[in-house]
C-alpha cells in the first residue's frame, strides 16, 4: 500500500479549449450551438453520439461523463450529456441530442462510456427516450411490468398499475450446460438483507463459491425527487428535499449541491461568514457519514455488531449533536438557504466553539483507537486487501467519485479541483490511495476524518475572531426568482460519497422546468459487477460495503 503523496490538480498542465475549438473538432458533427451557464452546448443528431462522444474524449480529454439529463420538451425529446476532465472538472461541455417526438430513438454512448449504460436506462425508464446499440435496454428503477414513463408528458398518473412478481431464471446456465466441471447457481441477496445497506436486490449468479455474475436491481425505494423539486418553487420549497436523498448524515453536503447549482442559476452572492459556517457544517456532515461508513463496513466484514460499530455510532453521535446545535434538526437539517444560511451559530457561542473544540480535541485518540481496530486488523486485512479491485482507468470509466475513485488512485476532489464555499483559503489535502481494492477505500475514508476535522478547526478560529457587526448570514435574495427561460447548468459539490450534481433548466416560472439529481450512489453501485466477478461471495459483501451506497440516493 503506497502512501507516497500523488501529483496534485496544482502541477497538472490541462490543455484548455476554446469553444470554437471544439466546435471544429466536432466538425460536421455539430448541427447546432447552444451556451449552458458553466459549458458550450452542441447540438448533434442522434446517429453521431458515439462518434461526437470519443472525440471530445480521446481528442480533447473529457474523460468523465458526469451526467446525463433526458426530458420531453414541447416539440421533441432531448439527452444532455454532461462532459469533465477528471483532470481539470472546470473545463464543460453539453452535448445535445433532439430525437423527434414520433421517434425517440439515439444511439447509446455506452461504448464509448460504461456509466451510460445505467444512466441511458433511467432515461428510458423516465422518460420513454430509447438508445439504440445499449447492450441492456429495459427498466432500471420501475418494475418491467409498469405502464408508461412518468416523466413524459402524456402520461397518466391516474391509471392503476398491476405489478407482477418475475420468475427469476439463472442467466448463464445456457453457458454452462455443457461443462461438466462447473455448475451454476442462482442467488437471491435482499431486498431485505442486513447485508444490502437497504432496498437492494442483488442478482447473483454463483459458479461454485465464485461470483460468476452480479445485477443490482434497484429502484424499490423510487420516490420521484426530481419530479417533487420540479413542482417547487426555488426560493423556499425545494431545500428540504436534498436532505432526504442521502438522508443517513450527510444532510447539508446535500442542500450544498442544490444551493450551488441555483445560486449560480439566479446570480446569487452568499456573504463570506456565511460561507465559512457552511463549510464547517458540511464538514461535519462528511465525519458523521464516513464513521457510519466505517462502522457498517467493518459490520460487513465481520458478520456481527461488534465494538467498532458501536464506537463508530457513538463519534457519529457526537458530530450529530454539534449539528443539531447548529441547525435545530438531528437528521433532516434544512438549514442552507439560497444566498447563505438560515440563522447564525447558536448562542452562547463560546459554548458552541467549546463544545466543537472538545470533539476534534477527543477524535485523534479515537481515530488511533480504530487503526487499531480496524485497519491494523490481520482479519480485516486479510479479507480486504487484493479483494474488490477497481482499476482507476475502470473507476473513470464508470464514472465513479468520492472515497471511490480516489481509492483506486485517482486524485479528484471537486473541495479544491472545483473550489467553492471556503475550501481554497484553508489548509488541507486531498487523501488518495492506489490500492484500489477493499482496504484502499476503507482507509481513504479513515483518513479523510483527519481532514475534515483541519478543517472544521480552522473554520472555528476564522468565525471566533469574526467582528460581530459584520456577521451577515445572507444576501438580499428576491422573494420569487424566475431564471430566464432556457437558461441552463449543471454545479456538483464533493457530498460525502462522491460527486453529487444538480442540473436545472429554467422555463422563466419560479419553478424548475427540469430538475436532474447525479447522484454519486447510482455511479458508484455500477462498478459491483467489475469489482465481484471472479471474487467469493464474502468479499463481493465487503465490496458492496466499501462503496458507501444509500439507495435513498441511488433511487431517489
Amino acid at each position: 500500500m503506497s502512501l507516497e503523496r500523488p501529483e496534485t490538480s496544482e502541477s497538472k498542465s490541462v490543455q484548455r479549449h476554446s469553444a470554437d475549438e471544439l466546435a471544429d473538432l466536432l466538425g460536421d458533427l455539430v448541427i447546432g450551438r447552444e451556451e449552458h451557464i458553466n459549458a458550450p452546448g452542441y447540438v448533434i443528431r442522434p446517429d453521431s453520439v458515439q462518434e461526437t462522444l470519443s472525440l471530445l474524449k480521446n481528442e480533447a480529454g473529457f474523460d468523465h461523463l458526469s451526467c446525463l439529463t433526458a426530458e420531453e420538451r414541447a416539440d421533441r425529446y432531448e439527452s444532455i450529456y454532461h462532459m469533465k476532465k477528471f483532470d481539470d472538472p472546470t473545463q464543460e461541455v453539453s452535448v445535445v441530442v433532439p430525437t423527434s417526438k414520433d421517434n425517440p430513438v439515439s444511439q447509446s454512448a455506452e461504448p464509448v462510456f460504461r456509466t451510460a449504460d445505467w444512466h441511458e436506462r433511467e432515461a428510458y425508464d423516465l422518460v420513454g427516450i430509447e438508445y439504440e446499440g445499449h447492450p441492456d435496454m429495459r427498466r432500471i428503477l420501475l418494475p418491467e411490468t409498469w405502464q408508461g414513463h412518468p416523466l413524459a408528458k402524456d402520461y397518466d398518473q391516474e391509471r392503476p398499475q398491476v405489478v407482477s412478481l418475475r420468475e427469476h431464471a439463472n442467466p448463464l446456465q445456457e453457458d454452462h450446460r455443457d461443462d461438466q466441471d462447473s455448475e451454476t447457481m442462482y442467488l437471491n441477496i435482499g431486498p431485505h438483507h442486513p447485508a444490502t445497506h437497504g432496498v437492494l436486490h442483488l442478482e447473483c449468479t454463483l459458479d461454485g463459491e465464485q461470483v460468476a455474475d452480479v445485477n443490482p436491481d434497484i429502484g424499490y425505494l423510487h420516490r420521484c425527487e426530481e419530479q417533487m423539486c420540479q413542482n417547487g418553487t426555488y426560493r423556499y420549497q425545494i431545500m428540504p428535499y436534498p436532505d432526504r436523498w442521502d438522508y443517513i448524515s450527510a444532510g447539508l453536503l446535500n442542500e450544498w449541491a442544490y444551493a450551488r447549482a441555483a445560486e449560480d442559476l439566479a446570480d446569487i452572492e452568499v456573504p463570506e461568514y456565511a460561507q465559512v459556517i457552511r463549510t464547517m457544517g458540511a464538514e461535519l456532515c462528511r465525519i458523521a457519514a464516513h464513521m457510519l461508513a466505517v462502522g457498517t463496513f467493518a459490520l460487513d466484514v465481520y458478520g456481527d455488531f461488534t465494538a467498532i460499530f458501536m464506537y463508530a455510532i457513538r463519534d457519529r453521535e457526537k458530530a450529530q449533536n454539534i449539528l443539531e446545535d447548529l441547525t435545530g434538526q438531528r437528521l433532516m437539517f434544512n438549514y442552507f438557504r439560497l444566498g447563505g444560511v438560515v440563522w447564525d451559530l447558536p448562542e452562547p457561542r463560546e459554548e458552541f466553539f467549546e463544545k466543537t473544540r472538545d470533539f476534534l480535541e477527543e477524535l485523534p485518540e479515537a481515530l488511533e483507537e480504530y487503526h487499531d481496530l480496524i485497519t491494523g486488523n490481520e482479519i480485516l486485512q486479510s479479507r480486504t486487501i487484493g479483494t474488490g479491485v477497481l482499476p482507476p482507468e475502470v473507476a473513470k470509466n464508470y464514472g465513479a467519485t468520492g472515497p471511490v475513485l480516489r481509492g483506486s488512485g485517482v486524485d479528484y476532489d471537486l473541495r479544491r479541483d472545483d473550489p467553492y464555499g471556503y475550501y481554497e483559503n484553508l489548509d488541507w489535502n486531498v487523501i488518495v490511495e492506489d490500492g484500489c481494492d477493499n482496504y484502499s477505500r476503507l482507509l481513504v475514508r479513515m483518513k479523510e476524518v483527519e481532514e475534515s476535522a483541519k478543517i472544521i478547526e480552522q473554520c472555528i478560529d476564522i468565525l471566533e475572531d469574526w467582528p460581530e457587526d459584520e456577521r451577515n448570514i445572507q444576501s438580499n435574495v428576491p422573494r420569487t426568482l424566475r431564471p430566464e427561460d432556457d437558461t441552463e447548468i449543471y454545479r456538483a459539490v464533493e457530498g460525502a460519497k462522491g460527486e453529487l450534481g444538480i442540473y436545472i433548466r429554467a422555463d422563466g416560472t419560479e419553478k424548475p422546468g427540469r430538475f436532474k439529481i447525479r447522484s454519486p450512489c447510482f455511479s458508484n453501485l455500477q462498478t459491483l459487477p467489475e469489482m465481484s466477478n471472479g471474487e467469493y461471495v464474502p468479499d463481493m459483501i465487503a465490496s458492496l460495503g466499501s462503496l458507501d451506497i444509500v439507495l435513498g440516493e441511488v433511487d431517489r
